[in-house]
């Protein structure tokens, strides 16, 4: 006959708030990165304002529009720590990419090209 082990429960809970506590940890440290990221634009293109896509298990999209125009794109890997970055970062944050957000976007001929490069008789991007 089989000798049962046994556990103590005590230990097991302990092991288990352990492992909670450092996934919190991991998760602060993202923010944090990702805060500085986007201070970091927002500075750069005096001031910057978001919108945050759920993609999936591959985690959130964070697309910044700066009052400059320019734009760009960061990827967390939960929309939790895309909102708290953003939060923490102090930009405003919308619903949808559309209307006058949307309108605040500049694009280059960089973009241009990409996009005509991906229809049928448009330039090659080389």
């Amino acid at each position: 006959m089989a000798d049962k082990q046994q556990t103590d429960p005590a230990a097991e809970q302990n092991s288990g708030q352990r492992a909670g506590q450092k996934t919190e940890r991991k998760a602060e440290r993202k923010v944090a990165r990702l805060t500085k990221r986007i201070n970091g634009f927002a500075t750069a293109h005096g001031g910057a304002e978001g919108q945050i896509a759920y993609l999936g298990q591959r985690g959130a999209r964070i697309v910044l529009v700066g009052e400059d125009g320019n734009w760009g794109d960061l990827v967390a890997h939960s929309c939790a720590i895309a909102e708290k970055a953003a939060e923490r970062a102090g930009i405003t944050l919308h619903e949808n990419f559309d209307g006058e957000f949307a309108a605040k976007v500049r694009t280059g001929p960089y973009e241009w090209t990409r996009m005509a490069g991906s229809q049928i008789g448009g330039p090659a991007n080389g």
